[in-house]
């Protein structure tokens, strides 16, 4: 297969693995990969407006930290990681639409070795994959009526600021949710809100907009991070404080974000209306914002 970026014909879509572009249907990996047997790995989902991904020196620097959690090398400089990522888009940039969004995962695992054996192989040589999707417009009936959360307890590991593969956990919450007719868990621990089963968590009491502190129980959204900086570049309050359970229970905002679902307002928790039942002022002002900078990413105004 040529390595020179192309567009392929619409149709099946296009993987990078360990050095090669391929079809997704003749991606294969050993049964001895260590990210399969033990879950050993780490992965980003990052978001391509017009083709343009979205914070790449972030999502790389919280790839960078993820490794680095798990002492697993880092198997390619960022300049390749761009290199390897923008050629991907372009590859399927026919099955992306009109608008050429589409949504990047990629994944690190240590790698395949001999012997399953818990200990770190000695030599062994990480496995790399990435693919990307067509990533969807937001619901506009989202943005009208917002969703159903249920609260649940958290149940996950001590080190949630790992971007892991090792997602059992958060499967499990986000199927009680499902099964509770909800979009999204947000998780209480130790009498404290977290986060969502797979999004960040913010409120808005007394006109404020608040995020719980960055630590090992949360990972540390690139999207998060973006609001917190629209808010300060627009002169909204915002500050970083522990939300304790009762006080998500009294909030006149809920929002959700995460970088395939951007900003989501939450108008129902635990079958009980959040303010008024319907997306907040605060939450509008926000979403706006956000849609201006994606537009400024797709004019390569913004990365």
């Amino acid at each position: 297969m040529s390595n020179e970026p192309r567009d392929e014909d619409a149709g099946e879509a296009i993987v990078y693995l360990n050095g090669r572009f391929l079809p997704v249907s003749e991606a294969c990996i050993p049964v001895t990969d260590r990210g399969f047997l033990f879950g050993d790995g780490v992965y980003e989902v990052i978001p391509a407006y017009g083709g343009r991904l979205l914070r790449l020196p972030h999502h790389l620097q919280r790839l960078q930290n993820s490794l680095d959690g798990i002492r697993l090398h880092n198997p390619l400089s960022s300049d390749r990681w761009r290199a390897i990522l923008e050629e991907l888009l372009q590859r399927n940039r026919a099955l992306a639409g009109p608008d050429n969004d589409q949504s990047v995962y990629l994944q690190v695992t240590r790698g395949s070795a001999a012997k399953r054996d818990h200990r770190f192989p000695e030599e062994v040589v990480p496995t790399v994959y990435a693919t990307s999707t067509p990533l969807p417009a937001p619901d506009p009936a989202i943005a009208e009526h917002g969703i159903r959360a249920v609260s649940l307890d958290d149940i996950r590991w001590r080190y949630c600021d790992i971007k892991a593969v090792t997602l059992l956990p958060n499967v499990l919450l986000r199927q009680q949710a499902t099964e509770r007719d909800a979009a999204e868990a947000i998780l209480i621990r130790d009498g404290l809100a977290i986060e969502g089963s797979a999004s960040n968590l913010f409120i808005v009491r007394d006109g404020i907009i608040e995020t719980p502190p960055k630590g090992p129980q949360m990972l540390p959204g690139i999207t998060r991070d973006l609001v917190l900086e629209l808010a300060a570049r627009h002169g909204l309050a915002a500050r970083e404080s522990d939300i304790p359970e009762a006080l998500l229970r009294t909030a006149a905002e809920i929002w959700i974000t995460s970088s395939t679902r951007e900003i989501v307002p939450v108008t129902e928790l635990d079958g009980k209306a959040v303010g008024d039942g319907r997306p907040g002022p605060l939450w509008k002002k926000m979403s706006a914002l956000y849609r201006d900078y994606k537009d400024a990413v797709r004019r390569g105004a913004a990365e």
